[in-house]
């Protein structure tokens, strides 16, 4: 009996599900096409792989793209409390890389919304032109172990939303030779749920 080409790619992994290899891209449609091209281009440090009127690639790294943007015209705004996207995270290497860029973004007029320690990690979360949000974060824990325990601690089930800081505090701290493990150790602050969440 020949072997069929479904047959051949079920046979190695038989009824096992085969998760994604890695997330390549996201894409966004915008009728503010030039503002957040150049946005996603600043925020990311990203380079245009191909752009032309009607849609541009942007990436950061080796993957041909990983932010894509439609030209949309005459889209209606986002309007409030309605499901959908939410945010897209990007993880740097270290606290340095990720106050870095917070500087470089702070002094070009483009400051966090909610910059938040969640435990397992620090993260800065920016809106883009459209309202869209990313999150810029690092991770807490240098073991992915450490970094899901912490969701079965009892810090987390007391507050699962984090701790607000001021990342000009927290640069500061982090330029005058602070710790970094003291500086990513999420304090404190008693119990916190979505209703004491207050976005910049």
């Amino acid at each position: 009996m020949a072997q069929t080409q479904a047959d051949a790619i079920e046979r190695p992994h038989g009824d096992k599900a085969v998760s994604p290899a890695k997330l390549a891209h996201i894409v966004l449609r915008t009728s503010n096409y030039d503002e957040m091209v150049n946005w996603y281009q600043t925020v990311l440090n990203a380079t245009p792989a191909f752009r032309n009127e009607i849609l541009c690639f942007l990436s950061y790294d080796d993957e041909h793209h990983r932010v894509a943007i439609l030209n949309m015209p005459d889209l209606e705004a986002q309007k409030d409390g309605v499901v959908g996207f939410h945010h897209a995270a990007f993880t740097y290497a270290d606290l340095g890389d990720l106050l870095a860029t917070y500087r470089r973004l702070r002094d070009q007029g483009i400051k966090p919304v909610f910059p938040i320690n969640h435990g397992p990690t620090t993260s800065m979360y920016y809106a883009d032109p459209d309202g869209n949000q990313i999150e810029l974060q690092i991770d807490n824990y240098d073991r992915i172990e450490d970094a899901t325990a912490f969701f079965y601690s009892e810090a987390f089930a007391e507050n699962p939303i984090g701790v607000e800081f001021d990342p000009d505090e927290l640069l500061r701290r982090f330029e005058s030779g602070e710790p970094e493990e003291d500086l990513k150790r999420r304090p404190d602050v008693g119990k916190r749920g979505l209703a004491d969440v207050k976005l910049r």
